[in-house]
């Protein structure tokens, strides 16, 4: 056994306690160097820092296969309720550090790694299925195992450039390939009614191959499952081309099906209507839904045979998720399956649907939601077409009847949108076809109910809820942020790991002058680690004792990096360079390939980085850098450093955001509007502890009723005229004078989110942030009163608040350690 741990090791490594047995170092070692020798077939003298990575990655998942096996046991034995979670993407960040930490290895390793002297290479849905593990719920994640990721963004003479993520490469030590569970899915082919039912006849056929990957629970012996389907070919596709003798082409031809689960879409904030896109949808729909009814039927671990064959009880044993309306098809399938393939009574069939399924909301912008052609509908799917009709004239003759003779309000809530294109409203099917439907921050969920589906919650009010958003903090806070885990621990205990409301305990400490150096003292070290990461990654020297300004996210508009970019020229611009307070400003974000104004927004982002940081007389009190790549391993290390969070989009755009809870609970403050969940961000912290500026919702509306004239605070605002003269002339584009030209012209006359508007509130409350960061003591104290306060944005809260109010699920108990190892 390894040697006890003193208090104070205990206190370096708290997330080892508790699990008897699994820390010994010996053991860890032994079975690292059988994998490196067995399973990668290498010896010390030739392996390489991928090998030590893959060796240790099966050294910890052996201690989850067990867990792993006995918590499927467990499921079928006590046959609780399912929760089914689909999505499209899941952005699950690396694995093994995240599966140390919750299998309570991370000390035995990392000792056993430095006694061989090896090497080790260390989004909402992850975070949703990690607190499902760590909460013991009987949870599943389903998505699409694409062979590419979203891409890698490089950054070329200032402009992105994307190349493609091969993340499958060197193989995934964490999935298990499940043959055994192949199962079709259907496409294209004609529908054909006779008296035994309806058939779907002359499909094309393209299998689901199911990849299994673990998702262990904290400090418990719940292992989950995260199920991802790979697109491949029958062996007889294009089987009439065999028989003619064109073998190479059929074979070539089977790239066609298998580019399904080839490449993850990235575009979320417009809607293309690509027909590989509504493949992808059906794809994951189809395969979960017979794996969900397989599982459903059956009762016993391992048995494949049918046990209920009536689907009364379904939604008493099933719940499903639909995360955004990318799974919609869902509602379709499933009543394909009961009618069709079940010969389940239409209305029952109906009703089984509505209780089963639930649906969140991610979005409020127009142009994010999917409305598919009609004629795409036709063709690839007939019968799920022919089912969204008869659904859709159900819905309108029930409307009709509570609203007779309101033509416009059938025009407005059919899931049919007539006109040059008849198009299918997804959005409108998922509210139709589930039983609850929630937004995701209080303030989305009200625009949700007054705007997005105002005619929907007029019909049935009680459908409609709130789940803001959380994040989970075992990798958000214990993973990326240690030193400040630490700090808390030595104050609070390490209860607020699986119950972050525990943080409140910090708040008799605000003012408590050791634990303000503490805190102080952890994020200097976190600035000095990034400032170290920066030079050796990036090429780039910045002062770690400047405010780290950090505006990292995903790119669209609404988000506003523009009005950023226009705080950063005026402080360029001001002769009273002095007297600001020494800033590193750090943005990041990818903008989808096909979405020009992104582009151009990053690279003006580059530009004015060119030439600040290269202006000797601003030297190094203000830098702008671009960290290219943004991504989970990116953010696990910028966040711990941030001093000062924007959270800047326009009231009433984003939806929730959890990027600005991440940067909250590791101890950085928040300038931002009210908007999405910055709202209750300030309701629990205090308004008076974030920074708050800018229209409001109503604000917004009322300058769309009055209309919003760009013009007039260009004209009215010095500096904001300069700046934005400065970016139209060429100033920080001297070789393509006229390269920013179209941000300009949207900004002045087709800015939907109103950037000039808020340009001056925001330069004021940027000036209470320099005021506050020259008076470091009363800086910190903000902070800690945010950590203290980030409580409720923990994802466990709310998955429990799903759990009991959309799913009715309890946890499920594993028992003891012991007992969910097997022999």
């Amino acid at each position: 056994m390894a040697k006890p741990l003193t208090d104070s090791e205990k206190r370096k490594q708290i997330s080892v306690r508790g699990l008897a047995g699994l820390g010994d170092v010996a053991e860890v070692r032994k079975s690292f160097n059988r994998h490196l020798h067995f399973t990668l077939v290498k010896d010390r003298n030739v392996a390489t820092p991928r090998d030590y990575f893959f060796a240790l990655a099966h050294t910890v998942r052996d201690h989850l296969v067990g867990r792993w096996i006995r918590t499927q046991q467990h499921y079928y034995e006590r046959d609780p309720k399912r929760i089914y979670y689909l999505s499209l993407e899941f952005y699950m960040g690396r694995t093994l550090q995240n599966t140390m930490v919750n299998l309570g290895l991370q000390n035995a390793c990392d000792e056993a790694i430095y006694q061989v002297q090896g090497l080790v290479a260390g989004l909402l849905g992850a975070c949703f299925l990690d607190s499902m593990a760590t909460l013991g719920l009987a949870a599943y994640g389903y998505g699409i195992r694409y062979e590419f990721g979203i891409f890698n963004q490089k950054i070329v003479n200032g402009w992105q450039v994307e190349e493609a993520d091969d993340w499958l490469r060197y193989g995934n030590p964490w999935e298990k390939a499940r043959p055994e569970y192949m199962l079709p899915v259907h496409f294209y082919g004609r529908v054909e009614h006779t008296p035994d039912g309806v058939k779907w006849l002359d499909t094309q056929v393209v299998l689901a191959m199911p990849y299994d990957t673990p998702v262990p629970g904290y400090k418990n012996n719940t292992v989950n499952t995260m199920r991802l389907w790979s697109a491949k070919a029958p062996n007889d596709f294009k089987l009439q081309d065999f028989n003619v003798g064109d073998y190479i082409e059929a074979v070539l031809d089977r790239n066609l099906a298998e580019n399904i689960s080839r490449v993850l879409y990235p575009n979320d904030n417009f809607f293309e209507g690509k027909e590989l896109r509504l493949k992808q949808e059906y794809f994951v729909v189809a395969a979960t839904l017979q794996d969900i009814i397989r599982r459903f039927k059956s009762s016993k671990f391992g048995c494949r045979d049918p046990v209920r064959t009536c689907f009364e009880t379904f939604p008493d044993k099933v719940a499903i998720q639909l995360n955004d309306t990318h799974p919609a098809l869902s509602i379709p399938e499933l009543m394909r399956i009961l009618v069709d393939v079940e010969k389940v009574d239409w209305d029952k069939a109906w009703e089984i649907t509505k209780k089963t399924c639930a649906y969140t909301n991610h979005t409020v912008l127009p142009e994010a939601l999917e409305r598919w052609p009609v004629s795409m509908f036709e063709k690839l799917l007939p019968r799920h077409l022919e089912i969204i009709y008869a659904i859709n004239q159900r819905h309108l003759d029930h409307v009709a009847a509570l609203f007779p003779g309101d033509v416009d309000r059938l025009r407005r809530m059919s899931v049919i949108e007539e006109g040059d294109c008849k198009r299918i409203n997804m959005a409108h099917l998922c509210v139709i076809g589930s039983h609850a439907v929630n937004g995701v921050a209080r303030i989305h969920s009200e625009i949700v109910k007054q705007s997005v589906f105002k005619d929907f919650y007029e019909l049935e009010p009680e459908k409609f809820q709130n789940k803001t958003n959380g994040i989970t903090p075992r990798r958000w806070l214990l993973l990326c942020n240690p030193g400040l885990a630490d700090t808390i621990v030595e104050k609070i205990g390490e209860e607020f790991l699986t119950d972050l409301s525990q943080l409140k305990k910090l708040l008799p400490l605000v003012s408590d002058e050791v634990f303000i150096r503490d805190v102080a003292k952890v994020k200097q070290e976190n600035k000095l680690k990034f400032s170290a990461f920066l030079e050796k990654e990036y090429k780039v020297k910045i002062n770690p004792s400047s405010m780290f300004d950090v505006h990292v996210k995903r790119i669209h508009e609404y988000k506003r990096q523009l009005l950023n970019c226009l705080h950063v020229v005026t402080l360029y611009n001001r002769p009273e360079q002095g007297v600001f307070v020494l800033k590193t400003f750090t943005l990041s974000f990818q903008a989808a390939p096909g979405y020009h104004m992104a582009k151009l927004i990053i690279k003006l982002v580059t530009s004015i980085g060119d030439v600040v940081n290269h202006d000797p007389v601003v030297g190094d009190r203000l830098k702008v850098i671009f960290l290219e790549n943004y991504r989970v391993s990116l953010a696990e290390k910028v966040i711990p450093a941030a001093d000062l969070s924007q959270q800047i989009s326009t009231a009433g755009t984003e939806a929730s955001g959890t990027g600005n809870m991440k940067f909250m609970l590791n101890g950085a403050l928040t300038i931002g509007t009210m908007d999405g969940a910055n709202v209750e961000m300030a309701e629990e912290a205090g308004a008076e502890n974030l920074f708050i500026f800018g229209l409001r919702v109503e604000d917004v509306e009322a300058l769309d009723r009055k209309g919003y004239n760009a013009r007039e605070y260009y004209d009215h605002l010095p500096e904001l005229k300069q700046a934005v003269d400065q970016i139209s002339s060429g100033f920080f584009s001297p070789k393509e004078p006229d390269c920013f030209k179209d941000i300009v012209n949207m900004l002045m006359h087709h800015d939907r989110f109103k950037v000039f508007a808020d340009y001056e509130a925001y330069m004021q409350c940027q000036a209470q942030v320099d005021q506050l960061y020259r008076n470091p003591k009363e800086w910190t104290k903000k902070v800690i009163r945010n950590i203290a306060c980030s409580g409720k944005f923990s994802s466990d809260r709310t998955i429990t608040e799903y759990a009991r109010e959309i799913w009715g699920v309890e946890p499920s108990d594993l028992g003891s350690v012991e007992e969910a190892i097997l022999p």
